[in-house]
């Protein structure tokens, strides 16, 4: 029996929008406000949304627990299985002392804190980014901070805010791939319109991130540092998504940027060495706030081999990134099983899309092509490298398997969650209070991908939910309908910071658990501000000169 999605349940747009919202409301009041432990708040939110999606949405209870369990299934691959593998190659390299090494190789590149941030949070986290994505980059970076003594709020914060900017080409331009197939987007026009409106944020990003770390003194005596890695990264983002396409932008800006700052240091230094390893304003922010040592001076052989790991993590991550490698994967073995009573049974209704469409729902068991493999691969390549035996590798992984399963299960929650609110139409009630905003459409247009984001954890999946009503209204409204399929995605990267799977992988990376309130409301901020700017940056595109210029009809 098929089921048709309603927006507006209630007859009344407003009560129906704050019904939509409270699952996602319950969550993070939970989280951020009451303090509740995340794997307990996500189970509330996914309690609220089966209440909402069944009693006033009308979803059948049989449909909405499928889409939950699809959801979750979706929590434990690709996400949960890139977190566990990260952790496990972290623990791997802590275990035998070569992580120690590595901290101190990078602190002789500099042993500023605020310089540190700049080429691990920022430059070497774009690079998973863009080869990666889903929670890579956030993990690997988290970790490394952490471990260089960074406490575990500015860890997890910092390397949150820090993966914003690449989001939108991540996973070798999955997300824009994606708008431009499933929406009748061309591909090449869409990556150039969200390479003329994130290159401004790539610039301003670092700068925001070390005033968030440090303060704007301290900023400011670091800038050269900061240009330099900001106008490096972007310059190059807006020639490859204008000249190349979506695939390789994040990769190669992440690389140009990372050679240019190392280049720069070996001729410039700050005056001052900023050492500190807590957030300006939190120094009792779950470390112990400490000044960090001066770092030991290793053998050049010593400090090849603490890298080799990690060198190895790069080149099975990238590998793994390549379509033609998951389709060589795939084709091996990838089993595809339809949900029961789900797949192709709800209709997705006017004015989302221009008429009814079934709504697919299959999970994909695609292992062997899943990034976590490639993880998985690399901790144990990185591993026997190490001179782990086999039994050593082997009770590793499970006590990183212990160690994580809260996360685990918390991660599986919230993907139940953002999946039943996409199934039973409730996320599309928050879009399209967003869509009826008339003049005002391109600054709440672009927060329509922002709250996509938040919600699904996704830039890919808010793209999916949300490109084809963006082109609807842009079409409405006498816009472009590149301008807000590119806002969309631009847009949704500042959600990315406060989604929760982002935040749990953060929380699980720095071993802060139990902290993901914490780590919420000292994001927020960020999130929004710069999501509002990105959505002033749109108007301006939209409606003023010289902006207009840039926008692709």
């Amino acid at each position: 029996m098929t089921w048709q999605q309603i927006y507006d349940p209630l007859g009344n747009m407003a009560l129906s929008t704050l019904l939509a919202a409270v699952p996602v409301v319950v969550m993070l009041v939970g989280l951020g406000f009451l303090h509740l432990k995340a794997h307990i708040a996500a189970g509330a939110g996914l309690v609220a949304a089966l209440a909402i999606a069944v009693f006033v949405y009308g979803m059948p209870m049989g449909m909405a627990g499928n889409a939950a369990l699809l959801g979750g299934l979706t929590g434990l691959l690709p996400i949960g299985w890139i977190v566990l593998n990260i952790i496990f190659l972290h623990q791997l390299t802590e275990q035998n002392g070569s992580f120690q090494i590595l901290q101190d190789s990078i602190a002789g590149i500099t042993e500023d804190r605020r310089l540190q941030l700049l080429l691990i949070a920022f430059a070497f986290g774009a690079f998973f980014e863009g080869a990666a994505g889903f929670g890579t980059p956030v993990a690997v970076t988290a970790a490394i901070l952490i471990g260089l003594g960074f406490s575990p709020l500015a860890a997890s914060g910092l390397s949150l805010i820090a993966n914003t900017a690449p989001v939108a080409y991540g996973a070798l331009g999955t997300p824009v791939i994606t708008l431009a197939k499933v929406h009748g987007y061309d591909v090449m026009a869409l990556s150039a319109m969200v390479g003329r409106q994130l290159p401004l944020f790539s610039l301003l990003v670092p700068f925001w991130l070390i005033w968030a770390f440090a303060g704007r003194k301290a900023m400011w005596e670091i800038w050269p540092a900061i240009l330099v890695t900001g106008l490096s990264f972007a310059i190059t983002q807006f020639l490859v998504s204008n000249y190349i396409g979506p695939e390789l932008v994040d990769v190669i800006a992440a690389m140009v940027s990372m050679i240019c700052l190392v280049s720069f240091l070996r001729m410039w230094q700050p005056k001052t060495i900023w050492r500190s390893v807590s957030l300006k304003g939190h120094e009792q922010d779950g470390g112990e706030g400490h000044v960090a040592q001066a770092p030991r001076r290793h053998p050049r052989s010593d400090v090849i081999r603490a890298w080799l790991p990690w060198i190895i993590l790069t080149v099975f991550v990238f590998i793994w990134g390549l379509p033609d490698v998951k389709k060589f994967w795939n084709g091996i073995w990838a089993p595809a099983f339809p949900i029961d009573g789900l797949h192709n049974l709800i209709e997705k209704m006017p004015p989302v899309v221009p008429s009814p469409r079934k709504e697919a729902a299959v999970y994909t068991l695609n292992l062997l092509s899943a990034t976590g493999t490639g993880i998985f691969l690399a901790a144990l390549v990185g591993g026997l490298v190490m001179k782990y035996n086999p039994l050593q590798l082997l009770a590793t992984f499970g006590r990183t398997f212990w160690l994580v399963r809260y996360s685990l299960i918390t991660i599986v929650l919230m993907l139940a969650l953002g999946t039943l609110t996409r199934y039973s139409g409730t996320d599309t009630t928050l879009g399209l209070a967003f869509a009826n905003t008339g003049v005002l459409y391109p600054f709440f247009g672009t927060l329509m991908g922002w709250i996509g984001v938040a919600l699904t954890g996704s830039d890919t999946a808010s793209n999916v939910l949300f490109g084809g009503m963006q082109k609807v209204a842009a079409e409405q409204l006498g816009l472009s309908p590149n301008l807000m399929g590119a806002a969309n995605s631009s847009g949704g990267v500042m959600g990315k910071m406060i989604d929760a799977q982002s935040i749990v992988v953060a929380s699980t990376a720095t071993r802060w658990f139990d902290h993901e309130g914490d780590i919420l409301r000292y994001v927020f901020f960020h999130s929004i501000a710069l999501a509002c700017l990105v959505g002033v940056y749109v108007t301006l595109q939209a409606y003023v000169w010289p902006f207009s210029l840039m926008v692709i009809r």
